[in-house]
């Protein structure tokens, strides 16, 4: 027989809800954990006196009885279950597990019995439902009737909300009332809170994020009282769950959280977090309002009636020893400030995300807990807003997202390293990375297993083109497309002078289709600009080579020794793992890398010199080839403009296109049949000349 055994699936009834857990037996201890809260229930096996097997709603169950008056039920066994549990238990609790039936007749007449937390509403000393008192929240009695209220549960959406028993007169002794022995006994067990005596300390005016303002604190014996200037809270030690002591980002303040379930609540408000700022400077005396035997003999030591210290030392020292749980602080993350957390947003308000050494919490709005054994896998995402900062995005086992954006870029790698460590499985994790990890986690992988880790190639990515865009600065004028001669011959055909009115009209006309192709011109230079930056290492093949930096000189020479190092390492962790080292070298080292990359400027430089010497490089050919183009054009324009002057000033009078007098030689006519031909053969140089003759003071024809 094995020393335990485990049962997953197993459901406890916490005020009306099934919540559902594992539930494991050993030698030692019955431990019993929530797989949504992560409360843990353990029981000492030497408290065990009673065990039953019971058919129940979700199959069959188990109830545990304890010396100490409390009573444990689980639910979700299999009926083949029960030789295996009852051997385990002869054989270890000497305590022998026995079937008990449930009533199942429907009858609404019976006994009610009142054992420890428990009334049990018996028909033929069979059970027929069971009601813990802890649910009950008030009990009222009327003449032979008793009403029971419970507690309401947020997450059901169907609660119990009373319940009335009938309790009919005693025939017995007149001097007790039956009804109200009855309301007696459920008060006795009820969660009814009530301030009967003195507090035993109270803390004045403290600061207060959630629910915010200032209360006075008030502690008793049983539960907690905050009151305030508008609201009071009442809250049992029995619905806290966890303890925090998280240090601000500024390290002068103190945040101290308390985890409750059920939540407070103030109408349709729930806060299922109190969170406390305290100062680190501001100091207190307390004196607890007991005696000092008193205070031995309930907390062991774990208080003092005199204590002195800060005020968040104090408060958490009290609620330490009250609630009987123990108080998470951060673990051993540091961010890249040297602090204990990071510095986010989450749902558009900023806060401190705090990575724990089992979960992480959000501070302070609004406040969020989160257990690694809740998640099922972590993502970095780039920022929406800005590339100076990432988002770390967290999916739960329940389907919800959480997103924590706005974390400053430099945080990356702390963060990842921590989520690494803790064996959590990465959305986006490189396939070669993951290669090495082996996780419980792995269930939840995706198609995603192959993907390189997108934030950092995104930051190699931006290097890449700063870097480009650094030589294209360097290398001087030879990609420029700007042509002053050609807009000087715009400018000149604009102020031509003495234009005739028959033309003016044209020309208003032609401007529209001009500046169509100027503007066409600019986008074709702009397009050609682009596609010259693209042929440029094809145009540039034979020139010396760019020297290459102290860091590059040296991760070429350092590059083997790494992947030596580090077998398997992928080409982005190469990068990664060389930057670290780069940063953290020697001066010394440096130096060295440093006046090998300035003498490799100076070759370089002396090796360009030669290479334009020689009549090398395209800058110096491109330039004289468009410059015999420009006097190409230029020459056309003065050949138009000689036969325009000659045509005009061929006879005495200016005699336009459409006038051709009958008194003309044939010889002038043919001539203008000729001119005109010319033109109609010449449309594309006709758009480059003016439209307008020039000046009488040219010399016209011989």
């Amino acid at each position: 027989m094995t020393d335990t055994l485990e049962f997953n699936d197993i459901y406890q009834e916490v005020k009306g809800s099934w919540n559902d857990g594992r539930l494991r037996f050993s030698k030692q201890t019955v431990v019993y954990k929530s797989n949504k809260t992560g409360k843990v229930d353990s029981i000492p096996v030497a408290e065990l006196t009673q065990a039953q097997w019971r058919r129940v709603c979700l199959g069959h169950g188990i109830k545990l009885a304890t010396s100490t008056s409390h009573i444990f039920k689980y639910d979700g066994f299999k009926d083949s279950d029960f030789e295996k549990i009852s051997e385990y238990f002869k054989a270890n609790y000497k305590v022998e597990l026995t079937e008990k039936d449930m009533c199942v007749k429907g009858w609404n007449w019976g006994t009610a019995k009142f054992g420890g937390p428990l009334l049990s509403f018996e028909v033929n000393d069979s059970p027929a439902f069971e009601i813990p008192l802890s649910s009950v929240s008030q009990c009222a009695t009327g003449k032979n009737e008793v009403t029971v209220e419970f507690h309401q549960n947020d997450d059901m959406e169907v609660s119990l909300m009373e319940v009335r028993f009938y309790v009919p007169p005693s025939t017995g002794d007149e001097g007790a009332d039956p009804v109200e022995a009855f309301a007696q006994n459920v008060l006795s067990k009820a969660d009814v809170i009530q301030a009967t005596g003195d507090a035993i300390c109270i803390f004045r005016e403290l600061q207060c994020l959630t629910p915010r303002g200032r209360y006075d604190i008030r502690i008793y014996p049983t539960f907690l009282h905050l009151h305030g200037k508008t609201f009071d809270y009442k809250i049992p030690y029995t619905t806290v769950l966890r303890l925090f002591l998280l240090p601000h980002k500024d390290q002068r303040q103190m945040f101290f959280v308390i985890s409750l379930d059920p939540p407070i609540k103030q109408g349709q408000t729930r806060y299922h977090f109190l969170i406390l700022l305290f100062s680190k400077e501001e100091d207190i005396n307390l004196t607890l309002n007991m005696s000092e035997e008193e205070v031995e003999k309930r907390f062991e030591g774990k208080l003092s009636k005199n204590m002195s210290g800060s005020l968040y030392e104090m408060v958490s020292r009290v609620m330490k020893a009250l609630v009987n749980r123990k108080i998470t602080v951060p673990g051993n993350f540091q961010g890249h400030s040297g602090s204990q957390c990071i510095t986010c947003s989450y749902k558009a308000s900023s806060g401190l995300l705090y990575p724990l050494e089992r979960g992480f919490i959000y501070v302070h709005k609004p406040p969020v807990h989160l257990r690694f054994e809740e998640i099922t896998c972590v993502n970095f995402a780039r920022g929406t807003t800005t590339t100076r900062s990432f988002d770390f995005e967290i999916e739960a086992k329940q389907g919800s997202q959480y997103t924590f954006s706005s974390i400053e870029r430099e945080e990356y790698g702390k963060l990842f390293d921590f989520v690494n460590a803790k064996k959590l499985s990465i959305k986006n994790r490189g396939f070669k990375e993951k290669k090495g990890i082996k996780s419980n986690d792995d269930v939840y992988s995706d198609s995603d297993d192959d993907q390189h880790d997108a934030y950092l190639e995104r930051m190699k990515q931006e290097g890449k083109i700063r870097e480009e865009a650094n030589n294209s600065d360097s290398e001087g004028d030879s990609d420029e497309s700007f042509n002053p001669g050609e807009e000087d011959d715009d400018i000149a055909e604009e102020y031509d002078s003495k234009a005739s009115d028959s033309e003016s009209s044209r020309d208003g006309e032609d401007s529209d289709e001009e500046n169509k192709k100027k503007s066409a011109k600019r986008g074709k230079i702009v397009k050609e600009k682009k596609r010259r930056k693209k042929e440029k290492k094809s145009k540039n093949s034979s020139a010396p080579k760019r020297p290459m930096s102290a860091y590059m000189l040296w991760l070429n020479s350092s590059r083997e020794h790494i992947k030596a190092e580090n077998p398997g390492i992928s080409v982005t962790e190469i990068s990664k793992k060389a930057g670290e080292m780069w940063k953290h070298l020697g001066k010394d080292k440096k130096e060295e890398w440093e006046s090998k990359a300035e003498q490799a400027k100076k070759d370089y430089e002396k090796a360009m010199k030669e290479y334009k010497e020689r009549g090398g490089g395209s800058s110096g050919s491109s330039k004289k080839k468009r410059k015999r183009n420009r006097d190409e054009k230029k020459k056309r324009k003065s050949t138009g403009r000689e036969r325009e002057s000659e045509k005009a000033t061929g006879n005495d009078s200016f005699k336009s296109r459409e006038f051709i007098s009958s008194e003309e030689s044939s010889s002038q006519s043919d001539h203008g049949k000729k001119g005109r031909k010319r033109k109609k053969g010449s449309d594309d140089e006709e758009e480059e000349v003016a439209s307008t003759p020039l000046s009488s003071e040219e010399p016209g024809s011989d």
